[in-house]
């Protein structure tokens, strides 16, 4: 049976606009959803006076107020800031609470194009895969960020295989894994590239796709003889655990 979460009754008169996105919040429990529904995205502007007097004036949350306004006069952390609000809502129990300071800790030092990935990778990992198809889309189609290294983009497009191989969607995921592979040159890439490859193309176009490289017959290679090593380890008639088996060597053959 769940617990009950008892929210806060106080509705402000006046909303606290978020411009970052055209966002107004009425209450506590508003704010708590859009805090935690957008640490890759927040920053130091969330520290400010306007919205201290909001939690004042509209809430009444006086002592909420004061220990923001500490936080700011210290010179204190985002992270601490946030987490401040989310303790004083009493909404999260304490394992969310480690999970969310979790993931500010990870983003306290990473460019906003990093913060991006990690929550497509953060998606990807929880089984929402078109939300992170969509999240490392607008990564590759918006403007290109000098500030990190060309093969981190090279890294999007081997995220975008993993979740269009997660979808079934092989040839979309054999394209994205051959092109990470030309901008990373990591050969650990081709058993993807190639895995994918084998799913959506008919055998002659494989066994033509194999004579393309000689990295590749290595690899198909390497790959078969994973293969009978499992296959001579199945028992003759596989329950349950073993096709749970096969569906987590299926999903990490795509990540």
């Amino acid at each position: 049976m769940g617990s009950l979460i008892l929210c806060h009754d106080k509705h402000a008169t006046h909303p606290y606009e978020i411009t970052r996105i055209h966002c107004k919040i009425f209450t506590l429990e508003e704010l708590c959803y859009y805090l935690c529904n957008n640490l890759y995205l927040i920053d130091y502007t969330i520290m400010n006076q306007q919205l201290l007097s909001w939690l004042e004036e509209e809430l009444e949350m006086t002592e909420l107020a004061g220990q923001l306004r500490d936080v700011i006069r210290l010179k204190g952390s985002v992270e601490k800031f946030v987490l401040t609000i989310l303790k004083a809502s009493k909404i999260y129990r304490e394992p969310e609470m480690i999970r969310i300071q979790n993931v500010l800790e990870h983003l306290k030092n990473q460019k906003d194009i990093e913060r991006q990935k990690y929550k497509g990778d953060n998606l990807l990992e929880s089984g929402e895969i078109e939300e992170a198809i969509l999240v490392y889309q607008a990564i590759l189609n918006g403007e290109r960020d000098e500030s990190v290294d060309a093969k981190f983009y090279g890294k999007i497009y081997a995220c975008l295989g993993a979740a269009y191989g997660r979808l079934f969607l092989y040839q979309e995921s054999a394209k994205m894994y051959d092109r990470a592979y030309q901008i990373c040159g990591d050969k650990a890439l081709l058993k993807p590239y190639l895995y994918a490859s084998y799913k959506y193309m008919s055998l002659e176009e494989y066994h033509i796709l194999l004579t393309k490289h000689e990295e590749y017959v290595e690899v198909n290679a390497q790959m078969r003889r994973e293969m009978e090593e499992i296959m001579k380890k199945v028992p003759a008639e596989p329950g349950r655990e073993w096709i749970e088996k096969w569906k987590r060597r299926h999903r990490r053959s795509h990540t």
